[in-house]
């Protein structure tokens, strides 16, 4: 997920779960703990380029090293006098943070390698998109009334404790009611974000089902499937599944109500490591980086139809139309210093909101309703497979 959404969140959990006992403090220690996980991005290795797509979202976002993130977020409070009484909720509340990053990121496409040392496994649920402005806007919209509302109940509070200074009791009984109508605006928009992840989950089954009954009306059976939101919206997504060493790509349009829509794309062989040149073959030395990064990229690889040589992650594409990877490897030539050359294109990525919106509203022609197949043309052989990108 995005940086700024991390924080937004650690902010809000830390706020509403610690801010009575720690008070601005839980929302730094919240913020902190959120994005120090990230650090690892600034992992690289000048002789082996795939180490920092390897490390990242791997050792620092595990569960087993969550304690040492949580302790890093509290250091400047952990060991000092004044916050002895404290520091079992600073712990916890770094430890919130974290852990939030970490469930946070493995809702997203990418994959979070949340179980390190004991399992290598990739966790992606394909949840949400790693930017999602509703999912943003909603937690920032919750701090912003929670301070305003904050600032409000200190003013009332001053009021009280000057108008009646012999009822503390009461007092009392007025913060702990002014504090609650405080936290209330900050967990609704938890709440709300809550199930509109929740909603992101039914998204992708409504995906994956249409996902199927294409393959089906295609003649295809499907090996293996992965359904992704677009950018900044889980309306659109994009539909990778395997038959017969191909992999095809589509994009589906999943209203919130409403029928499926199809927007057919095409097919690419898988790459596989028998798949390689003798000369790509050799330079897959003991690094073994055509294997790492079929890990990274969970198997989804295959060539970018413009340049061959580059061997791409097709989860992600610049273009909705074919593929052309946005990241992907190069085997270098025999005595280069590394056996391959990490293709990053990121830079290169021009997300049209126009199209993106056209998509998303239904306004895009290309789109279609999806076609059940009949009991003849389930019998019947598939028509050959096009695809105008090779």
């Amino acid at each position: 997920m995005d940086t700024l959404t991390h924080a937004l969140l650690g902010a809000a959990l830390g706020q509403v779960a610690f801010g009575h006992k720690l008070g601005w403090r839980a929302s730094v220690v919240g913020v902190v703990a959120t994005e120090l996980p990230d650090l690892d991005f600034f992992i690289h290795s000048a002789t082996d380029p795939l180490l920092n797509i390897e490390l990242h979202r791997h050792f620092t976002h595990s569960f087993a090293f969550s304690p040492v993130i949580a302790l890093s977020a509290a250091l400047p409070w952990f060991f000092r006098a004044a916050f002895r009484e404290q520091r079992l909720a600073l712990f916890l509340c770094g430890l919130l943070g974290c852990w939030s990053h970490i469930l946070l990121d493995a809702c997203t496409s990418y994959g979070t390698q949340f179980l390190v040392p004991f399992s290598q496994h990739r966790f992606g649920w394909d949840f949400i998109s790693i930017i999602d402005p509703i999912f943003t806007l909603a937690l920032l919209a919750g701090l912003v009334v929670n301070a305003s509302a904050s600032r409000s109940s200190r003013g009332a509070d001053a009021l009280t404790e000057r108008g009646t200074r012999n009822s503390e009791r009461g007092t009392g009984s007025q913060s702990l009611l002014t504090s609650a109508a405080t936290y209330r605006w900050m967990w609704s928009a938890l709440g709300f974000c809550a199930a509109y992840m929740m909603l992101g989950a039914v998204q992708k089954s409504r995906a994956h089902a249409a996902q199927s009954e294409l393959a089906r009306a295609r003649g295809h059976r499907i090996e293996r499937a992965e359904a992704m939101p677009t950018m900044a919206n889980h309306i659109v997504w994009r539909s990778l599944y395997l038959h017969e060493g191909h992999i095809y790509s589509d994009r589906l349009r999943v209203r919130w109500l409403g029928t499926v829509t199809v927007r057919e794309g095409n097919s690419l062989p898988l790459v596989t490591r028998r798949d390689l040149s003798p000369a790509e073959a050799a330079r897959n030395g003991p690094l073994r980086s055509f294997e790492r990064f079929a890990h990274f990229s969970d198997g989804w690889i295959a060539r970018a139809p413009g340049d061959p040589t580059v061997i791409g992650d097709m989860r992600y594409s610049l273009s909705g139309r074919a593929f052309d990877p946005i990241w992907g490897i190069r085997f270098t030539a025999p005595g280069a210093p590394t056996e391959v050359e990490w293709v990053n294109r990121t830079r290169d990525r021009r997300i049209s909101f126009a199209e993106l919106w056209a998509e998303i509203t239904g306004a895009n022609p290309e789109y279609r309703a999806l076609a059940v197949p009949t009991t003849h043309e389930l019998t019947s052989p598939p028509p050959p497979t096009t695809n105008p990108a090779l």
